[in-house]
């Protein structure tokens, strides 16, 4: 195994959202201009493993690499369905693909930036520096960040649920035109429930392509032929399709929890993105909620303090807590929150809501949007 004795100032462990937007904003910050930064991952980032989706008001700073935008959105629940216009909001897909190859691209102008494709197997500290063990080299920095999320980090506590957002999607090609391209669904709950949350989602790029994905909030997987028999039907019975192209799937799991990934950091490493908590716990959206904390991590950093004081929790975590435990107690009736908010909200006060930019009188809004007995019941179980 090769060393390198040369210790990094600061290395980051995976090239994803968390860790390539930490390298890119480190980067153009001639504050970090002297400083050597390693940026590790096992692959190469050249494949299109994943979309991000989120909303946001007018142009943003991910706008040149947006693969598609919408207007509208349209939920459904079991007594009650709606196309909402969301404006000021669009709602905005992004490519892996995308994000990777622009991200990299920046990231190479960066003379003091080293990124390299290998394995990490652990983590070793000592009172001055952090060894960082791959398959092939062995790399000492003197903070590290590591985005590399693993349910055993989250596994074995009691105190916080766990569920996950768990989902396949299929990106497919029709033969007639089928979809509103202007209309992303952003969830079906007239699906069977099958005692879990589940809902289709729906994310059309033309009217004969779309992403069809399959979604749940639950704590346990399904076999890979479930989601694909949900898909199906659902193509067939309510979007009227019985030939089409599967071009491309995708899958995955994101945590849903109020677990304190904190717990995990020392004074040498530093978790970010899912692996410190970044997911928003009730619907486990990621990209934006890490595109806020990044600025604030790096402003931090360049105060000197030690990292490992840096909280974001605030009062959107005890929200978050609340729906969870409701979820936990009873899995069936998610389709019942969310239909009730969205009947009696506006898709812009959801929005600015799950974005944490509500006052509390807005937040009371919300809440009291939503069925009151179950959240009443979480509320004094957590406070009693």
């Amino acid at each position: 195994m090769q060393k390198d004795s040369t210790p990094y100032d600061y290395i980051i462990i995976g090239a994803g959202a968390a860790g390539l937007m930490l390298a890119e904003t480190m980067g153009k910050d001639t504050f970090f201009q002297d400083k050597s930064i390693l940026l590790l991952d096992k692959g190469a980032k050249k494949t299109n493993d994943r979309t991000w989706c989120f909303w946001e008001k007018g142009a943003g700073c991910f706008d040149d690499i947006v693969h598609k935008t919408w207007n509208h959105i349209y939920f459904a629940g079991q007594q009650f369905s709606q196309k909402f216009p969301i404006a000021p909001y669009s709602y905005k897909m992004l490519r892996g693909i995308d994000f990777y190859t622009t991200y990299l691209n920046r990231i190479s102008s960066c003379s003091n930036i080293t990124f390299r494709q290998e394995n990490v197997s652990i983590i070793k500290e000592d009172s001055s520096t952090a060894t960082v063990v791959t398959e092939k080299s062995e790399y000492k920095g003197k903070q590290v960040f590591n985005s590399i999320f693993d349910y055993q980090m989250i596994a074995g506590q009691k105190k916080y649920p766990v569920l996950q957002q768990h989902f396949l999607g299929w990106f497919v090609k029709t033969a007639r035109p089928i979809f509103d391209i202007d209309q992303a669904t952003y969830m079906d709950f007239s699906v069977p429930q099958k005692g879990n949350t589940r809902f289709m989602y729906v994310l059309p790029f033309s009217k004969t392509e779309a992403l069809v994905e399959y979604t749940l909030f639950s704590e346990d997987l399904l076999s890979e032929d479930e989601y694909e028999v949900a898909i199906e039907h659902y193509l067939e019975h309510k979007l009227k399709s019985t030939d089409f192209e599967i071009m491309e799937t995708e899958k995955g799991s994101i945590p849903m929890t109020c677990y304190d990934f904190s717990e995990h950091n020392t004074l040498k490493t530093y978790h970010i993105g899912t692996a410190g908590g970044w997911a928003k716990p009730s619907t486990g959206y990621t990209f934006m909620s890490t595109s806020k904390k990044i600025p604030v991590l790096v402003e931090f950093l360049k105060t000197g303090k030690p990292l490992i004081n840096l909280s974001f929790k605030n009062r959107f975590w005890y929200y978050d807590l609340l729906f969870l435990d409701v979820l936990k107690k009873n899995n069936a009736i998610g389709f019942e929150v969310f239909e009730a908010l969205f009947k009696n909200r506006t898709p812009q006060q959801v929005f600015k809501f799950l974005d944490e930019e509500t006052n509390f009188w807005e937040d009371l809004g919300n809440i009291w949007g939503s069925p009151k007995i179950p959240f009443t019941k979480a509320l004094l179980k957590r406070l009693f």
